[in-house]
């Protein structure tokens, strides 16, 4: 079901993690040269990160991102994984 009203229908699951799977395509081949900081709203961020994980997008749904937080992915023994979860800014 697409959420919202015929003006304003939204998107579904599987368009937000078609789109989290764009960003991470344009993201993966940066990684290469570095760190990529990804800022966006907490619900693309749980798709893109269940997308990132090989989840379906439904799988976004296990993870809790709190407000003004930093969360990192990365790999480990090549697979990838969180390696960080809702660290509070550095003052």
């Amino acid at each position: 079901m697409i959420p919202g009203d015929a003006g304003h229908p939204g998107e579904t699951i599987e368009q937000v993690g078609e789109r989290a799977d764009r960003v991470l395509g344009r993201a993966m081949p940066l990684l290469a040269d570095g760190d990529v900081a990804l800022v966006a709203h907490g619900h693309m961020l749980r798709v893109l990160t269940a997308r990132y994980l090989r989840l379906e997008p439904t799988g976004g749904r296990m993870f809790g991102l709190d407000t003004g937080t930093l969360s990192t992915l990365g790999t480990e023994h090549g697979e990838p994984v969180i390696t960080s979860l809702n660290v509070p800014p550095h003052d």
